[in-house]
């Protein structure tokens, strides 16, 4: 397995797969992996003849108070999990690799960039526009493979994929859940054995919400209730959001039954973690 940390070296490497006939399979990540990500890679290698990983924890995508400098890196780990489950190679740039002295260019998704967790994280998603703009340019893969469970993230990239015409296939992969219900994700390394319980409330709210659904229930504020019941049965999780929006859009649905997505965000002590549904 490559591991490279330079832009010229990674598109060499790229240009050689390309050469040998492989199609290529993207998985952009901040690394900190687990069974989530692996699941990506897993997608990328059923489909395609090589499968980079990025890791990069992106500093554009953070607010001035939020956990940059506490987001979890262990990139020696990583690297072994990544040449355990066959991957061909992994892209771990500098910050300066990616933004050189003086970048003032971004890439902004009008309008989507505003909703869900661009509303609660003003600018996140234009950070995370250009980041993987810039993987996309670097790579140029046939594919990019991305979790459900950043559905506003995936919302917003498919969005800049058809207005900047990248040539590359946007693949959604289902959320990975561990037994209890709880959203794999890279922040619950920081929650500690009591907040890891209380975050449980997310997956309990969606579950809610889906009964509901299966019932008959249409409405969406009846839908929202249900969820905000649900959360708050633990009054010390604070709530961001709990939305019912189109899938695409990211906009309020009054009526469910055309389908929809069930997005909720929620501090559990200082970490903030999404989830979601689609109904």
């Amino acid at each position: 397995m490559l591991v490279l940390k330079t832009i010229a070296e990674t598109r060499s490497a790229c240009a050689r797969f390309r050469a040998a006939g492989k199609t290529l399979g993207l998985v952009p990540t901040m690394g900190s992996l687990h069974e989530g990500h692996l699941s990506l890679v897993r997608a990328a290698q059923a489909s395609c003849g090589a499968v980079a990983v990025s890791i990069f924890v992106n500093p554009t995508q953070f607010g001035p108070h939020e956990d940059f400098a506490a987001y979890p890196r262990s990139l020696e780990e990583d690297c072994r999990i990544l040449e355990a489950a066959g991957v061909d190679l992994v892209f771990a740039p500098s910050s300066e690799e990616m933004y050189p002295e003086g970048a003032s260019t971004f890439v902004e998704v009008a309008g989507l960039s505003d909703r869900l967790d661009g509303a609660s994280r003003p600018g996140h998603f234009r950070g995370v526009a250009t980041v993987v703009a810039k993987l996309f340019h670097i790579f140029s893969p046939e594919r990019a493979f991305f979790g459900q469970k950043d559905a506003a993230q995936v919302a917003v990239l498919r969005k800049m994929v058809r207005d900047l015409q990248f040539p590359v296939g946007m693949e959604v992969c289902p959320t990975v859940r561990e037994p209890d219900g709880l959203a794999l994700s890279s922040r619950n390394r920081n929650l500690s054995g009591e907040e890891r319980r209380l975050a449980l409330v997310l997956s309990r709210a969606l579950r809610g919400v889906q009964q509901q659904f299966q019932e008959g229930e249409r409405d969406s504020c009846r839908l929202i209730a249900e969820a905000l019941r649900v959360v708050q049965e633990e009054p010390t999780v604070r709530l961001d959001y709990c939305r019912i929006v189109d899938a695409d859009t990211l906009v309020d649905v009054a009526d469910v039954s055309h389908g929809a997505l069930v997005a909720v965000a929620a501090y559990v002590g200082t970490t903030r973690l999404i989830d979601n549904l689609l109904i």
